[in-house]
């Protein structure tokens, strides 16, 4: 196979999909190569191993989604209920164009029993999640009300996304979305 420049972040979403399709474990070195088109020593020029690629990769997605959801919750120029809408069609819009479920929700359930590093940005990045709801539900809600339903959400939204992938089919993901915009 020729080789070709290919950029990190190239590298990472080939990754990204392929663990999301296969798993983590399913998902070798050469499997990632082969996906960007490159010989798998080229690999190593930008990774020092499949752990290394497989956490950038959860870094990856952690930060897509502060930069695009996330902080929606923290935009003090809409209100709590447009702050809703818009970081629920951003989940959306992400996870509906997203073959595979969550990287996140995937790999928390598949290594983060083996993997305390993969553990830790799993567990930051679902709590990044929680804190933006909670930030959104806090004026209508007391602490203790405002945190569970966020955290509610997080569960609900990560077991439809698996229900969504296994049978083909959105309509009960759709509804978690539309359970917590009727919250404010």
């Amino acid at each position: 196979m020729a080789t070709k420049k290919t950029s990190r972040e190239e590298i990472l979403q080939k990754a990204i999909a392929l663990f999301k399709k296969r798993g983590y474990s399913n998902t070798s070195i050469a499997n990632i190569a082969q996906q960007c088109g490159l010989i798998k020593g080229s690999l190593y020029h930008h990774f020092k191993s499949k752990d290394e690629i497989g956490l950038e990769s959860l870094k990856y997605i952690h930060e897509y989604f502060d930069k695009n959801v996330y902080k929606i919750a923290y935009d003090d120029t809409l209100n709590s209920k447009d702050k809703i809408k818009l970081f629920v069609k951003k989940v959306d819009d992400y996870f509906l164009n997203s073959e595979g479920g969550c990287l996140l929700g995937n790999l928390a359930l598949e290594v983060s029993n083996e993997n305390e590093e993969f553990k830790k940005h799993i567990k930051k990045y679902f709590l990044a999640w929680e804190d933006a709801l909670f930030n959104i539900l806090k004026d209508k809600y007391t602490h203790e009300e405002a945190r569970s339903l966020a955290r509610e959400y997080v569960s609900l939204t990560q077991g439809a996304i698996m229900l969504m992938n296994l049978y083909e089919d959105n309509k009960d993901y759709l509804k978690v979305g539309q359970k917590i915009i009727n919250l404010i």
